[in-house]
């Protein structure tokens, strides 16, 4: 097979997947191999002594979470002991934002791709600001991890049942005609999401509980984010190991590393160190409180979505940087370096040209342009949270080497 006729083969595969969001259950329970202290976490593989501050303030809660430990001194220990399990998400079909933590007895989001039978898994989304992605764990935030697992995800789940899952894809179609590019824009679908959800959460929960549901994915602005994420997993590992296929189908990154993982060449990260982010900063804080990159949400890029769609997102600009002229400039440039255009993620302003789908290494090494991510930022210590939002660029070094593995790949 040609290296083309392997990258079409690939992308068919990525566009005739589904994303139904089936079902929120314990991670313990659906999550393949995942232990009693098993810890995942975002991006590429990434050992305790090499995690960034928010990673492991953000293991840290967890910890506490669980009950292994009361401290962030007792986390270390545990950490530095071998006690627990670290892995990356992606291992286990699942996938998180910012530091990405998942422990056993998280509720996590169910997709199902029901083309390929292909489940993948993410966490509730918490809000935005000091929240346990980004590296918090005061009493504050794991008083809202509690009554998200406690009391909102059997809600979820039991409206979840009751509507037979929501079509997540067909949701996506319409939040990106009206204004979403569905990685820090998800206002429209949101909404729709909120539209889909409330007979159900009405027939299935009492008042107070519906109303403070509702009340916490609408204030949230990205409660449909991490759904939409293990959606568009699903779809990319559908198009993962095709033979002799250039396509990127994963790219993550862990405030240490960025990562990608190309579809001819297996399960193989190709690594090089995570960049810094040109944002705008929450007030009190500026560049020098600053995490390098983080988080396996440029799955949303690697989609067509994300900074890939932001000619349809313009708005978006007024929380990450920048002007709408420069959201139309960059998803212009990233047509440069995909091998196709989403049959149903379109464009209203590109004259409903689909957004671009199928990073080609070949293509990213020949230009010398790089996936933009659009992204927020977390402070570089652990225990602050968020401080904003901005802009950056995978490394150009993760394709150089997936590129240079690709031409060797049948060597002995």
């Amino acid at each position: 097979m040609s290296i083309n006729e392997a990258n079409k083969n690939c992308l068919q595969r990525i566009q005739e997947s589904t994303a139904l969001w089936s079902d929120i259950r314990p991670a313990k329970e659906v999550i393949p191999g995942m232990s009693e202290r098993t810890v995942l976490h975002a991006g590429p593989p990434v050992a305790w002594e090499n995690m960034c501050g928010p990673m492991r303030g953000s293991i840290t809660g967890a910890c506490i979470y669980e009950g292994w430990a009361r401290t962030p001194e007792e986390v270390a220990e545990l950490a530095t002991s071998g006690e627990l399990e670290f892995d990356s998400s992606h291992h286990r079909h699942a996938i998180g934002p910012m530091s990405g933590i998942i422990t056993p007895s998280m509720e996590v989001n169910v997709v199902t791709n029901t083309v390929h039978g292909i489940e993948t898994y993410s966490t509730l989304y918490m809000g935005i600001g000091k929240v346990l992605r980004h590296g918090a764990f005061d009493d504050e935030v794991l008083a809202k991890l509690r009554w998200m697992n406690d009391d909102l995800a059997p809600l979820l789940k039991a409206s979840l049942l009751r509507a037979g899952g929501i079509d997540l894809k067909s949701l996506v179609a319409q939040a990106v005609q009206m204004g979403d590019e569905l990685h820090n824009r998800n206002k429209a679908s949101n909404a729709l999401l909120l539209t889909s959800l409330v007979q159900h959460l009405i027939a299935v929960g009492d008042k107070a509980a519906v109303i403070e549901a509702i009340d916490f994915i609408d204030k949230a602005g990205h409660f449909i984010l991490n759904a939409v994420m293990a959606g568009s997993k699903g779809m990319l590992d559908a198009g993962s190991n095709v033979k002799d296929s250039t396509i990127v189908t994963a790219l993550a990154r862990n405030g240490y590393e960025t990562g990608i993982r190309v579809s001819g060449l297996g399960d193989t990260w190709f690594t090089a160190p995570a960049p810094m982010i040109e944002g705008v900063y929450f007030p009190g804080f500026g560049p020098e409180d600053a995490n390098p990159d983080m988080g396996d949400s440029a799955i949303t890029e690697t989609v067509g979505l994300g900074s890939f769609a932001m000619a349809g997102a313009p708005a978006v600009v007024e929380y990450i940087g920048g002007t709408a002229q420069f959201a139309m400039e960059t998803t212009l440039k990233m047509y440069e370096i995909t091998a196709g255009e989403h049959e149903t993620f379109k464009l209203p302003p590109v004259n409903f040209r689909g957004t671009p789908l199928g990073i080609d290494i070949r293509k990213v090494v020949e230009t010398g342009i790089t996936p933009v991510i659009n992204t927020g930022i977390a402070c570089k210590r652990p225990g602050v949270g968020q401080i904003g939002a901005g802009l950056t660029a995978a490394p150009i070094e993760c394709f150089t080497q997936a590129l240079d593995a690709f031409v060797n790949r049948n060597e002995p």
